[in-house]
């Protein structure tokens, strides 16, 4: 079958439902779509049972609640079509309730003392605005998921409400340009996804990949990527068959799966979806995640969206694309040929410039969890001090602008390739800045600090709350000028003068940039427990109180949430690595060094005194010793940290203590596996890791 003969054929999608619901349904549900109108109860029932119908003739006997708890993944508990008449016969039914309403346990999810173990009750919400699918012979249904009282308990719910909130606001500015059709602004989102593949039996050899995602062991390979030849090279076959069957199964989820690559690191690759809702771009990107560890593991591969899998190579990111669209096509984002008379651009563009500044530090919090802490700073990854690159062209407009100065439209520029042959090739306006936190590219921002494990869901919120509440400032200031234009001046004005210290177009690596930014009252928040800690921040609370995002005691559970979900990762990888230590490391070094020991003895008996090989023993009889009394430092620290009094001792004491002696650790080790000998040592290196695919 061609691609558009299966696109969307697992989903209820817009021709499925155009065909098979009542004409009157259908536009009342597109309407609910379009327009964010709440769904009239009384059509569900009408909807409920032509999902169901669809759903059996596609191979569905059970439907579940699909929805994303605060855990990064997601959840569902599978119900049967399948109920007995009054005879004790089976027959298929779905409820319009069914659809509508749902109730798993909201005491067994992350929940940050929202619930309590007694306090079972939760409820899903049919989301509308994201389609159900067919998965595996279930119908999955998008919902959101809340606690008895109301609160949120996922990762849906919060975007949903800032994507209301962004686009109340957002048309409010639009009609004081005169746009009085504009009913809808949505955020749209691109997700690129980066993410490795490694050889299945290897990966099921190493108990840090199984249970941590990552290796807490791995000396430095002979070669990395140094050369430069993985990125965008020929991809292996095994790799290109697992990637075709991606493409099929995402396609017939209705995913454009529109650009797939080698990346940088050797076993690195990197997909890409086109724009969508960022609420179905969230949906999509989940699901994508999921297909590609069950797709990896049917081709004898496993697929490893940890941040940083690898030392000495690059981490993996999830880059965010965001950017506003109004419902008559047009994206707010878009400069046009003259952007110094483009007013409307001018004022979102502020907005936003704004916005990243005054809440940079819960922009860094949206992207911090234990594995992007080792990412961030180095190879491709963004630093933890939060900027905007908007490449000189535009941030000379805007300069030119609060200064007073005439803004004249800059030519279009092509490249000089020197060949006759090669086509004009128009340049844009700026180049691509890989080590910017949020960049300029054209019509959007791409947000590059995202770790490849997290949701985009919570990102994306701070980013439409922020600039929600500086869209609110904006509004008077424009409502009560008398002339639009110096209103639209005056707000580039102050925006380049109070927050132009946001604006860096250099390299963000840089030592210089480290000092410059400090000289600028930047923050510069290295761990993602400090990070965390803005969530609860007078500042920030209200602004989620003000424009209807959390409430004070979501911001609270979030907070705690975080924080405990750091801690158990980092005493996870703590007590692998012990175990790797004490089962592994430490036998195979004492097995080997007995190897060496009696060679050296054999020799001398033979009448050879070999120094060298008396220097290898001694030096294997020190890391011994060194990784045995470390070993037991590390069982009494993860001992320590559960008698800690509160999660944010705890994770001060993950962050600041065992994580820097973890490191410590494994740099004994990784020298340890220098000098042994291959076949001893216990586990795969990173060569057979890397290389072997």
């Amino acid at each position: 079958m061609s691609v558009p003969e299966i696109f969307g054929s697992k989903v209820f999608n817009d021709n499925v439902m155009r065909q098979r619901l009542p004409r009157e349904v259908y536009l009342s549900l597109e309407k609910t779509k379009n327009l964010g109108l709440s769904l009239d109860p009384n059509l569900a029932e009408s909807i409920a049972s032509c999902m169901k119908d669809w759903a059996i003739e596609m191979g569905a006997t059970h439907y579940t609640h699909w929805f994303q708890p605060m855990t990064n993944v997601t959840a569902g508990k599978h119900d049967a079509f399948a109920v007995p008449d009054k005879n004790g016969n089976a027959i298929m039914s779905f409820s319009g309730k069914s659809l509508v309403r749902g109730e798993p346990d909201a005491s067994s999810f992350p929940s940050g003392g929202l619930r309590a173990t007694f306090e079972a009750r939760g409820y899903t919400a049919w989301d509308p605005t994201s389609p159900a699918f067919v998965r595996d012979g279930t119908l999955y249904i998008p919902t959101a998921f809340c606690s008895y009282t109301g609160e949120s308990l996922d990762e849906k719910t919060p975007l949903l409400r800032s994507m209301q909130a962004v686009s109340e606001q957002a048309i409010k500015i639009l009609r004081i340009f005169g746009n009085d059709k504009v009913k809808r602004v949505t955020q749209m989102a691109g997700l690129e996804q980066e993410y490795f593949l490694i050889d299945r039996s290897l990966y099921e050899s190493r108990l840090d990949l199984k249970i941590c995602g990552r290796t807490l062991f791995g000396a430095k390979p002979p070669k990395g990527q140094e050369l430069d030849d993985h990125y965008c090279g020929r991809i292996r076959l095994k790799v290109a068959d697992f990637m075709k069957d991606l493409d099929r199964a995402l396609w017939e989820f209705g995913i454009f799966c529109q650009t797939k690559h080698n990346e940088a690191a050797p076993a690195q690759h990197e997909f890409a979806a086109l724009f969508s809702s960022a609420n179905i771009a969230g949906d999509h990107n989940q699901l994508t995640m999921e297909e590609m560890r069950i797709i990896a593991k049917q081709h004898g591969l496993a697929c490893l969206l940890h941040e940083k899998p690898f030392e000495y190579v690059n981490g993996s990111g999830k880059h965010d694309n965001w950017s506003l669209n109004s419902d008559d096509g047009k994206n707010l984002f878009s400069p046009s040929a003259n952007p110094a008379t483009n007013y409307q651009f001018l004022v979102f563009l502020c907005a936003f410039i704004t916005a990243v500044h005054e809440y940079s530090d819960l922009i860094r919090a949206s992207a911090s969890c234990p594995g992007n802490d080792l990412r961030l700073g180095g190879y491709e990854a963004p630093p933890a001090i939060i900027s905007i690159n908007l490449g000189n062209s535009l941030y000379n407009v805007l300069k030119d602008i609060a200064e007073g100065h005439n803004c004249t439209s800059s030519s279009k520029n092509y490249l000089k390739t020197g060949v006759d042959i090669l086509p004009s090739l128009p340049q844009d306006d700026s180049d691509r800045n890989r080590t910017s936190p949020l960049a300029f590219t054209g019509n959007r921002f791409e947000f590059r600090m995202l770790g490849s494990s997290q949701s985009s869901a919570f990102a994306n919120v701070i980013l439409n709350t922020a600039v929600t509440q500086v869209l609110k400032e904006f509004e008077p200031i424009l409502t009560n000028a008398s002339d639009l234009q110096s209103a639209v001046y005056s707000i580039v004005h102050k925006t380049i003068s109070e927050h132009g210290a946001i604006i860096f177009n250099g390299n963000n690596y840089s030592k210089e940039w480290v000092e410059e930014a400090k000289k600028r009252g930047l923050p510069n928040i290295s761990g993602s427990v400090d990070a965390f800690d803005s969530l609860v921040k007078e500042k920030n609370l209200k602004l989620f109180k003000d424009n209807n995002i959390f409430s004070e005691s979501e911001c609270i559970a979030r907070h705690e949430i975080l924080l405990d979900n750091y801690v158990k990762v980092i005493t996870i990888e703590a007590s692998v690595m012990s175990e790797m230590l004490k089962r592994q490391i430490l036998p195979a070094l004492i097995k080997f060094a007995g190897k060496i020991s009696d060679s050296y003895n054999d020799m001398k008996t033979a009448g050879i005194d070999n120094s060298e090989i008396r220097s290898i023993a001694s030096q294997l009889s020190e890391y011994i010793s060194e990784l045995y009394k470390d070993s037991e430092k590390l069982c009494d620290m993860i001992s320590h940290i559960g008698t800690l009094n509160s999660s944010h001792d705890a994770a001060i004491y993950a962050q600041n203590e065992l994580r820097p002696f973890m490191n410590a650790i494994r740099t004994v080790a990784d020298r340890a596996e220098t000098i042994t000998d291959k076949s001893t040592w216990p586990f795969p290196t990173y060569t057979d890791l890397l290389f072997r695919v």
